[in-house]
């Protein structure tokens, strides 16, 4: 079984406001568009949020995902991957996780289902559009208690040996588009 983790516990301070409840041309919020992505590709699907998040509470509540409250999620995203390692690790059965960011909403369905089919080989995997690495990634169970000690802004790319990972070359250009801005949502257009 493959787990599937979302990080939505972010400051989103380029942004300047809940980037999260930000509206796309389709109504969807920025959020809710991340997340479908992810729901019926995978085992478990998890989103790493804020303590006292009434939105994401309540987007899980309606999508059927599994909250995790992150404590410490001010002090940057390597709180939030210890968060979802953690999770991850006390599955049942769980061989991998495909941890995805809450601000890549063009990322297909299809490609979560690629990478969580690649990780069944039991190594990294990278997804990459035109030969450049993106989300989401995969990481194998044997990977995750080297994150549980994540701290700051040291993400998965920053703890783990990318270099023997699979890299699976897909076409999707969503793996590399992040909203980090507000004009980037004029790049979903």
């Amino acid at each position: 079984m493959m787990a599937g983790a979302l990080l939505a516990a972010g400051q989103a301070r380029r942004f300047g406001a809940d980037k999260r409840q930000a509206r796309l041309p389709d109504g969807r919020t920025l959020l809710e568009a991340s997340a479908e992505a992810f729901i019926g590709r995978l085992g478990p699907l998890a989103l790493v949020l804020p303590e006292d998040d009434a939105f994401g509470l309540e987007l899980c509540g309606r999508l059927g995902l599994q909250p995790l409250a992150c404590r410490l999620n001010r002090g940057g995203i390597g709180h939030s991957l210890a968060c979802a390692a953690a999770w991850a690790l006390g599955l049942p059965g769980c061989r991998g996780l495909v941890l995805g960011l809450a601000d890549m909403p063009a990322v297909r369905p299809h490609t979560v289902s690629q990478v969580a089919a690649a990780l069944a080989h039991g190594q990294l995997v990278l997804p990459c559009y035109q030969g450049r690495a993106g989300h989401p990634r995969g990481l194998p169970a044997d990977c995750l208690p080297g994150l549980l000690d994540s701290r700051g802004d040291a993400g998965a790319r920053d703890i783990l040996d990318w270099n023997g990972a699979l890299r699976l070359e897909l076409d999707d250009p969503g793996v590399l588009l992040d909203i980090d801005q507000p004009e980037d949502l004029t790049k979903l257009v």
